[in-house]
């Protein structure tokens, strides 16, 4: 049994929202210790390199559950969406490491905390819903808790924010795939074609870019293989045992554990404006994700 499946079984117990919280705040570790070693070999290697070998190595480091359960992970029930979820991951993290490049581990999360106002926009746009009251309030809130952090006119514009931007617009688009595919799919299935689904898409990008990895190299590579690897698995579980509110509310807490890592890394600690505009675009965030429950028809919980 993997060290996962392991712990997986042993909060089985717990009560759902218990479950979600824990595996959400182990996930918010895992991206972020992920985040920082991007930055420390970002300068000498691209970053599609990076993701190139880190799907490489996390496929190896699956394999052996892949053998286990072919017929289960190999073949899921909605291939079309499992792919698509892979090809946007692919594409939040080229600009995420990317932004990595160029800000400070902290200032990424914080901005990254606009992806449900964004999903939230761009659902009005692309499928017309109507931008009520509500909505209205978050999204403003939201933009100015944005503006608080970018500060733009006061502090140059840094092109890493344009890149975290990118993320939140690829993204905003992936929670719903996620929700969508756990309702049909075991969770390491979305794992593992996230994991196939890149391989080849980050093979075609490194070419353009490529310069041979030292060994050291490699090694952080496998480190950062594993973190992903671990990543995506545990969050496929969170998203199964979470409601949306609880999810959101939840991501949260990835602010202070950037804070944390960041200082422990590389001796930063975000200003204090990262924290006004990250506290400001959460409460609208959660404002919004309240609001927006409330509003649809009561159903069945998630299981």
């Amino acid at each position: 049994m993997s060290p996962i499946s392991y712990f997986a079984t042993f909060i089985k117990r717990w009560p759902a929202a218990s479950q979600c919280g824990v595996l959400v705040i182990l996930s918010g570790f895992l991206m972020t210790a992920q985040l920082g070693i991007v930055r420390l070999i970002s300068e000498e290697i691209s970053v599609f390199e990076i993701i190139l070998f880190r799907s490489l190595f996390g496929l190896i480091a699956v394999s052996p559950i892949i053998a286990g359960g072919f017929h289960i992970y190999l073949k899921p029930n909605r291939p079309g969406l499992a792919i698509l979820c892979g090809t946007l991951a692919f594409f939040a993290s080229a600009f995420l490491y990317l932004a990595a490049k160029h800000l400070p581990i902290a200032d990424i999360t914080a901005i990254h905390f606009t992806r449900p106002l964004f999903a939230a926009l761009l659902a009005a746009l692309i499928l017309r819903e109507a931008i009520r009251g509500d909505r209205t309030i978050a999204l403003i809130a939201g933009f100015i808790g944005a503006a608080v952090i970018i500060r733009p006119g006061i502090v140059d514009l840094n092109i890493g924010v344009l890149y975290v931007f990118g993320v939140v617009a690829v993204q905003s688009w992936n929670p719903i795939n996620r929700k969508l595919l756990s309702k049909s799919e075991h969770p390491d299935t979305v794992a593992i074609w996230n994991i196939l689904t890149i391989l080849p898409l980050a093979f075609i990008a490194s070419l353009f870019f490529w310069t041979t990895p030292t060994l050291e190299q490699l090694a952080w590579m496998a480190v950062i293989g594993l973190l992903e690897l671990a990543n995506q698995r545990i969050l496929s579980r969170a998203y199964v045992h979470g409601d949306a509110i609880l999810v959101v509310a939840l991501h949260y807490t990835r602010l202070p554990i950037a804070a944390f890592v960041g200082f422990i890394m590389f001796s930063e600690f975000p200003e204090i404006w990262i924290w006004i505009g990250g506290g400001i675009i959460a409460g609208a965030t959660i404002f919004l994700t309240l609001k927006e429950n409330k509003s649809k028809p009561i159903g069945k919980k998630s299981q």
